[in-house]
């Protein structure tokens, strides 16, 4: 692989090394004419040739004898000779695919930096809706797309875009799944879809994974393969309408917290009955949520069992989730409080 790369790259050389010389070999021509012709030293020399070269308009430096002019009429003639063979070669590398290699180049680079992010793989109408969602919200987002005309239409959304197969573990890892914060599969085959779920577990198992299905079957193999939250469209659709007509002012309420700066996160505590025993005995404070500037505790929930609107004093169990609602700044205090018991750190 990397002696091919060699090859590639000898040969965008190679296709830039005959205009260059013939530009640097037009240069030493025309400033050797004007020594020779007119007695100029060589900085006057040089400028004489740029200035004929680039058709810029400035005066002669001093008026050009006969044998003068004759070197400007050569240097005129092969700088329109260079110019047309480098627009020759500016052609020949869009064929060979130079500034596409440059672009993904810069993509490589961009995604190498990125940490916490989101990738989506897939751009149709459900992946479009998340993007939007996710760029409304400042989230760093990388889409995995197949097809060319939906990676040009993300692209000119302002996303960064990969040109891939989402189902290839090498995709996944160019991606940054190894760095993301979720990773969110709206392929159009649930095989598909279970496909990455499959690789992106195996490649990072802290990773949160969403998952589209078609129908419940499908969502049942998403959730055994590892997928943190499966969603159907048409059930979702459902129960949302459904929550609109029970619960409009419920359903207002999430609508509102996607526009602000506040989420609602879960904190799931270990099982391990001596860590909780230590913490609770040593952190008798820590678990009054009734502290004016902190994390509102919305619910808790217990061995299945959830309870809505806790007391502000909570005592913990092993296994406990913990549901708040706050600013990420409100969260991260409350993940820093409760970081000796946490099961694993939300990013």
């Amino acid at each position: 692989m990397n002696l091919i790369k060699i090859n590639k790259y000898k040969g965008y050389l190679k296709v830039w090394a005959e205009p260059i010389s013939l530009l640097i070999f037009l240069f030493l021509f025309g400033a050797f004419g004007y020594r020779i012709t007119e007695g100029w030293d060589w900085g006057d020399c040089l400028w004489m040739v740029l200035i004929t070269i680039t058709t810029i308009g400035f005066g002669e430096v001093e008026v050009l004898s006969s044998a003068g002019r004759v070197i400007t009429f050569l240097i005129i003639g092969g700088g329109l000779f260079v110019v047309q063979l480098t627009l020759q070669r500016f052609i020949q590398l869009s064929e060979l695919g130079y500034f596409i290699k440059l672009e993904q180049l810069r993509l490589r680079r961009l995604i190498r930096r990125m940490k916490n992010h989101v990738i989506i793989c897939g751009y149709g109408r459900t992946g479009k809706e998340i993007a939007d969602q996710l760029i409304n919200e400042k989230i760093s987002t990388i889409i995995i797309e197949s097809d060319s005309s939906r990676k040009i239409e993300a692209e000119e959304k302002g996303f960064n875009v990969l040109l891939a197969d989402a189902t290839m573990d090498e995709t996944l890892l160019l991606a940054g799944v190894k760095n993301c914060r979720s990773l969110v599969v709206t392929l159009p085959s649930d095989a598909a879809n279970l496909y990455v779920v499959l690789s992106a577990k195996a490649l990072n198992n802290t990773c949160r994974l969403i998952a589209r299905a078609a129908n419940e079957e499908a969502a049942n193999k998403l959730k055994l393969a590892g997928a943190d939250a499966v969603v159907s469209p048409y059930v979702a659709a459902g129960r949302t309408m459904a929550a609109s007509a029970l619960r409009p002012i419920a359903v207002d309420f999430i609508d509102l917290l996607a526009g602000s700066d506040c989420e609602i996160e879960e904190f799931k505590l270990t099982d391990n009955v001596d860590k909780i025993e230590i913490f609770n005995s040593q952190n008798e404070n820590i678990c009054n949520f009734s502290k004016s500037g902190e994390a509102l505790l919305l619910a808790t929930k217990v061995s299945g069992q959830l309870m809505g609107n806790p007391k502000d004093k909570v005592s913990i169990s092993p296994g406990m989730i913990l549901i708040f609602l706050g600013s990420q700044e409100q969260l991260n205090k409350i993940r820093f409080d409760l970081k000796d018991v946490l099961v694993n750190l939300n990013n």
